[in-house]
């Protein structure tokens, strides 16, 4: 059997009954959330700068070679594991990012934590990270904001053993600390998986249990979400056209990997779970997930499969009636989210900027 399918395949099967195309244009926002990990593998100093200089060197080369509605470039969003900060590694992703290719947001991985040691670390990683430029700031406040992943997916101490996190209430730690949205979701084929899945919603809180995101309200426009914490997932099925012994349907969770590289037909099936704001759903959101620092996998996304797959959709979801495409950071992703949510409609890339702006430092 499909691991821990059991989890979110009931609602999987109801999504499917429920699921209706939106009236066109359907406009597509494209953003891949990277859980760039520079030291996996333990990887030495040399290994680590070699292998985020890859992307500051071969990236832009990729993206010029695309464009959506807007006559954007597609834009990479980094997840970097703040508990390795290394001063040298985030300064060439900055530069990166000051070029327009990138933006950086905050993955954690930690265990055994507190609320009070949880909170104290990503003040100062939001510190650290800001004085690089990087981050986003309230449009309002000023106030420094982040996008959040959450390492080995165990957001809100969401293993069933307790390990990787040991505090249940993260979600209102995150909050409390600038945290804007969290995109750790889907985790399938892993037990921290939500029942909730191909959803933007929000979570609710209770600091007495874990995996609180489980379940939560959908966000809908002109509906409020009572403060509480916003969850981008990326796309969760079953495809067929990939199956295990021949028979089974391999799980599709927005994965981009050597080893599950980006096809045109899961493309297709990312934008068919249709992932929306009630309301507004004919701006459909395909948050993708890959671990870019890799060989491997960097192979994949700096070369010929991302190069195909940008094309795809270029040529898929951009013919201007029936589709537009919008390539978008996840900061980006979550503005257009909020200009829906507050009624706004017609072309979402209006609005890449409603709330958030990039630079964490001041101006």
């Amino acid at each position: 059997m499909l691991k821990n399918t059991h989890i979110w395949l009931p609602q999987y099967l109801k999504g499917l009954a429920k699921r209706r195309p939106a009236a066109g244009p359907v406009h597509v926002l494209f953003c891949v959330a990277d859980h760039f990990e520079p030291d996996v593998g333990g990887a030495d100093q040399a290994t680590q700068v070699a292998r985020v200089e890859r992307w500051v060197q071969e990236y832009p080369a990729l993206a010029r070679r695309h464009q959506d509605a807007d006559g954007r470039r597609p834009r990479w969003t980094f997840f970097y594991p703040v508990e390795t900060y290394d001063a040298e590694l985030v300064q060439r992703l900055a530069a990166l990012c000051r070029q327009g290719w990138a933006e950086v947001e905050v993955q954690l991985h930690h265990r055994d934590d507190t609320a009070a040691t949880l909170a104290e670390r990503l003040v100062r990683a939001k510190v650290e990270m800001a004085r690089h430029g990087l981050l986003s700031r309230d449009k309002a406040t000023g106030a420094i904001r982040f996008g959040f992943v959450h390492g080995n997916w165990a957001l809100d101490n969401s293993r069933p053993d307790g390990a990787w996190c040991g505090v249940n209430n993260e979600l209102t730690i995150l909050q409390q600390v600038g945290c804007y949205a969290d995109f750790t979701m889907p985790s399938a084929p892993s037990d921290t998986q939500t029942r909730k899945i191909n959803s933007l919603y929000y979570a609710a809180d209770d600091p007495q249990r874990p995996k609180s995101h489980d379940t939560g309200q959908d966000v809908a426009v002109g509906v409020n979400g009572n403060g509480h914490l916003l969850l981008v997932q990326g796309p969760l099925a079953l495809n067929w056209s990939r199956r295990k012994y021949g028979l089974l349907p391999r799980i599709e969770s927005g994965e981009l990997s050597g080893h599950n590289p980006p096809t045109p037909q899961r493309a297709d099936l990312w934008v068919r779970q249709a992932i929306s704001v009630k309301g507004r759903e004919e701006w459909v959101a395909v948050k993708v997930h890959a671990h870019g620092a890799r060989e491997d996998n960097a192979a994949v996304l700096l070369g010929q499969p991302m190069d195909e797959l940008f094309t795809h959709i270029e040529t898929a979801y951009n013919d201007g009636t029936r589709f537009r495409l919008h390539y978008v950071t996840a900061r980006e992703l979550v503005n257009i989210i909020r200009a829906a949510e507050d009624g706004a409609s017609g072309d979402p890339g209006r609005y890449r900027d409603y709330r958030l702006v990039s630079g964490g430092s001041p101006s």
